[in-house]
């Protein structure tokens, strides 16, 4: 049984390393020469890859467009065969969208770091600790929290609470806060209308 080959007979799976690897040194030509080298006839898991590209090495929530990409291909697609698929232009697309990102290998760095060593005992032991709660949920008291009761909930209303007040603590209350506004506060604390100032 032979390799799987590609258009000009280079192998497949050395093909489809290149399209992701080069993605994560942002090289969108030599990752757009690596799909036109699968495509057509391997349409369907350049799609595959470049989605498991955003999740895998992109720190910028990119999955969501290159899945409109891929619908969008899909749709032109409807009744094509694949040895007559069209719509490269969404792969290229999705490409540059993948290249240009924030490349951050945490989300895959985390599986394999941790995720797949954490030690069986300490699992263990978590589990037993939260084993209680998985149950019967009618016998657990739902203590809901003071910050729950903002502007947009009757009680927070009737708490007096505002919308600047709700921007503030929940801008205050982010993990990893992170905002393009370098006037945020001004902006949160102004009556009137104010000019948002990039940070950059």
């Amino acid at each position: 049984m032979g390799y799987l080959r590609t258009n000009n007979g280079k192998d497949f799976f050395e093909v489809a390393s290149l399209l992701q690897k080069s993605l994560r040194r942002g090289d969108m030509a030599l990752a757009a020469r690596a799909a036109n080298e699968l495509f057509p006839h391997y349409a369907n898991y350049i799609w595959k890859r470049l989605m498991t590209v955003s999740a895998e090495d992109c720190g910028d929530m990119v999955t969501g467009e290159v899945v409109a990409l891929f619908d969008a291909w899909t749709h032109i697609n409807k009744n094509a065969k694949p040895a007559n698929s069209k719509g490269r232009v969404f792969i290229a697309k999705a490409i540059i969208l993948l290249a240009k990102a924030t490349h951050d290998r945490s989300a895959d760095e985390l599986n394999l770091l941790v995720s797949d060593r954490f030690p069986e005992e300490e699992f263990d032991a978590a589990l037993a600790e939260v084993e209680p709660l998985i149950g019967e949920h009618d016998d657990i008291d739902l203590t809901i929290p003071a910050w729950v009761y903002d502007v947009h909930t009757r009680r927070g209303k009737q708490m007096g609470k505002t919308k600047p007040m709700f921007m503030r603590e929940e801008s205050d209350a982010l993990v990893n806060r992170a905002t393009v506004f370098a006037n945020l506060d001004q902006m949160i604390d102004s009556p009137t209308y104010v000019a948002p100032r990039p940070l950059f």
